[in-house]
């Protein structure tokens, strides 16, 4: 798979307010609580549409694999980059199969008869690779957290 990345400066505030604005009203229609936390803006470098489309992706799978009581969005800051993790309550997949939740047609035994093409974290890691960044994953206290690393514009 080939991806185009234009590598731009943009602000965060511009990619979390186009997300807040599509999924407040998306999740308000399914009951599911949807949040984001304070932040500072700050200038980001990569691609704003790219950066976008990997929130929008994580989110989707929040909503697709959790339990719909919750999805958030929360930010820190970790030497020149800014970490947005999208959290979500009812994770069920095992901890041994977080390790492979980025790889291309890798399919968790918590997706059920949800469809899928195994393939839209896969996107996210090349995405963030890209853009100079990363993406990782955790799960604690039943709540699955996805994080992107962004670089800050030096």
């Amino acid at each position: 798979m080939d991806f185009e990345v234009k590598d731009s400066e943009f602000y965060l505030s511009d990619v979390i307010g186009n997300i807040e604005k599509y999924y407040s009203d998306k999740l308000s229609v399914t009951g599911t609580a949807f949040s984001t936390g304070d932040y500072s803006n700050c200038l980001l470098r990569g691609d704003v549409d790219r950066l976008e489309e990997v929130l929008q992706n994580i989110i989707e799978n929040a909503i697709k694999y959790g339990d719909g009581h919750s999805i958030s969005l929360s930010f820190s800051d970790e030497e020149n980059c800014r970490l947005i993790t999208v959290t979500n309550t009812g994770c069920t997949l095992p901890d041994n199969e977080l390790p492979h939740i980025f790889d291309s047609f890798w399919r968790g035994s918590n997706t059920g008869s949800q469809q899928g093409s195994s393939l839209g974290l896969y996107i996210c890691r090349r995405l963030m690779e890209l853009m100079n960044g990363s993406i990782y994953a955790d799960t604690n206290s039943g709540c699955m957290n996805i994080t992107v690393v962004c670089p800050k514009q030096n």
